[in-house]
């Protein structure tokens, strides 16, 4: 199993947040348990990619399980007599992560705006520094984005059966490969589009880890796709 760490994880309130704005939910009021599934789902594709997944995440996976269980009892009443949202400390934390998240998201608007007039030191040693540019080569595409379009790729792909054994030898440099032939063909194409004749869940897996990895060498970027549950792959000039 190919093991790969992502240095630069959002963390469990930034995917349930990516869960309330994808699915247009109020942020006070929550439907727990679903989620709840979301997240659990979402914690079982990360595993299947053998991602290394924080305590963090295992810990909010408790959480919300726990929220859930809470709100199938009797409603529970404070000093006052006011009924007490099992949901209220979540909500709390989501509203706080997310104007951290929006003032984190300006200042770095911010500096990445002033670094087109000010250099710190030497101008050549700064510019050498920086050897990928993750916001050049993520065009509006977030970590979940990525997954989601994994998901359906998965979902996609023909029943196995169950009683045929095959022995499949598949690397990522393969599957990197794989992916530079249709570049040359087709300088642009769909995430779906490349998984569309991979037929095996071994080749699915190894070929969505070559894509993070030709990103993560600055080989090809990712767009930001019409459909929902996909992304545009792009081959660079020094690629």
């Amino acid at each position: 199993m190919y093991k790969i760490k992502l240095q630069h994880f959002e963390g469990p309130l930034d995917l349930l947040l990516f869960f309330i704005k994808r699915d247009e939910i109020d942020i006070y009021d929550i439907p727990i348990s679903k989620i709840t599934k979301d997240f659990i789902d979402y914690l079982k594709l990360f595993e299947q990619l053998d991602l290394e997944v924080a305590g963090d995440f295992i810990l909010m996976a408790a959480t919300l399980m726990q929220i859930k269980v809470r709100m199938l009892l009797p409603k529970e009443i404070d000093e006052k007599g006011d009924e007490i949202d099992p949901r209220a400390e979540l909500v709390k934390a989501l509203l706080e992560y997310k104007r951290y998240k929006e003032m984190s998201d300006e200042m770095s608007f911010m500096e990445a705006s002033m670094r087109n007039y000010n250099y710190r030191g030497n101008y050549e040693a700064d510019y050498k520094e920086s050897t990928t540019d993750y916001n050049v080569l993520l065009k509006n595409i977030t970590l979940y984005d990525l997954i989601k379009a994994f998901k359906k790729a998965m979902m996609d792909r023909p029943a196995e059966p169950v009683h045929q054994i095959k022995k499949w030898n598949v690397t990522i440099d393969e599957q990197m490969d794989f992916i530079s032939g249709k570049i040359k063909e087709k300088n642009r194409f769909s995430f779906i589009e490349l998984m569309k004749d991979l037929n095996n869940k071994i080749k699915i897996v190894v070929t969505f880890i070559a894509v993070l990895e030709m990103v993560k060498a600055g080989k090809i970027g990712l767009q930001e796709s019409n459909s929902v549950n996909d992304f545009i792959i792009y081959g660079l000039a020094n690629g």
